[in-house]
């Protein structure tokens, strides 16, 4: 019974869109060609869903849970679509969009969702920032919006350079996520790295595994790696979930015995904005200030 209601409601979906303008955009698999300035727009993937907001884009349909706080009054009155691991493809569907947008955690998705209307996948990949800004570049071309993504690409460029500035280059980092009494990390080229290659910090060991679950590493690592610098993502908390935090999970006499602890030099990422939208315009700007404004009391201090 399901399939024939969904067989139903995609026979009557509208076929004007085919008749629209098209544009070309850059996506995560290569060019697509898409009717311009879609007027229905179904979001899985939270940078897109940032960006969009960004851009003064609301979409009529995204994901049931929004886990990043800054994000959940980003599209008012949406209608609830699924998950970013299961989209409801009936309420999609029901809604009727002009496109879908998918990425990251939502990608696998995109042969599902296409079945209901164009779709594609804007996921963000290790090249952080220069993904971040192409994804700006093509909202701004779909939507109509290049003066505002115009803007937008300044204003990231001026943040970038002042992170630049405040950071000295001779210090070393290590940056660490904790999932509860678990920590890994992360070195250049990982899904981490911008944050090195964005900030000229050196790695305090260089050459870690990038896999994308990161190295799995103790506080005996931490002590020997003695960064000056120490960023700390929980991931616990960016999921919503229980468990132990990042401060209790770091908490031990080795780590508190480093540099980074000693000068007071440890970064708490935000952890929704750093590890689920991360990418997003609002997501990462708010990054860059934090990291910024901590190099420049530091140099201050």
């Amino acid at each position: 019974m399901r399939d024939i209601v969904l067989a139903g409601l995609l026979a009557a979906l509208p076929a004007s869109a085919a008749l629209a303008d098209q544009v070309v955009i850059e996506t995560a698999q290569g060019e697509v060609a898409l009717p311009a300035d879609p007027q229905s727009v179904a979001v899985y993937d939270m940078a897109a869903l940032d960006t969009l907001a960004a851009l003064g884009v609301t979409p009529t349909g995204t994901i049931d849970r929004i886990l990043v706080p800054a994000l959940q009054d980003a599209a008012p009155g949406a209608a609830a679509v699924g998950t970013l691991f299961e989209p409801d493809l009936e309420a999609l569907a029901g809604l009727a969009p002009d496109l879908v947008i998918v990425g990251g955690r939502s990608s696998a998705q995109l042969q599902a969702v296409k079945q209901v209307a164009p779709a594609i996948d804007m996921t963000i990949g290790t090249d952080l920032v220069g993904d971040a800004r192409a994804r700006i570049d093509a909202y701004g071309k779909l939507f109509a919006k290049d003066a505002e993504a115009a803007r937008l690409s300044e204003t990231l460029d001026d943040k970038l350079a002042a992170l630049r500035a405040a950071v000295d280059p001779d210090d070393t980092a290590l940056v660490v996520m904790t999932n509860g009494p678990k920590m890994s990390t992360y070195g250049k080229g990982s899904r981490f790295g911008w944050i090195f290659e964005t900030t000229g910090l050196a790695e305090a060991v260089p050459g870690l595994d990038d896999a994308s679950h990161g190295q799995a590493i103790s506080h005996e690592f931490i002590a020997e790696a003695d960064p000056d610098w120490l960023l700390v993502l929980d991931r616990t908390a960016a999921i919503g979930a229980e468990g132990q935090a990042a401060a209790e999970t770091l908490k031990s006499d080795l780590v508190a015995g480093t540099t980074a602890w000693q000068q007071g030099q440890v970064i708490m990422l935000d952890p929704a904005s750093t590890y689920i939208s991360a990418g997003g315009f609002t997501s990462l700007t708010g990054t860059i200030d934090r990291l910024t404004q901590a190099f420049t009391d530091a140099s201050s201090s």
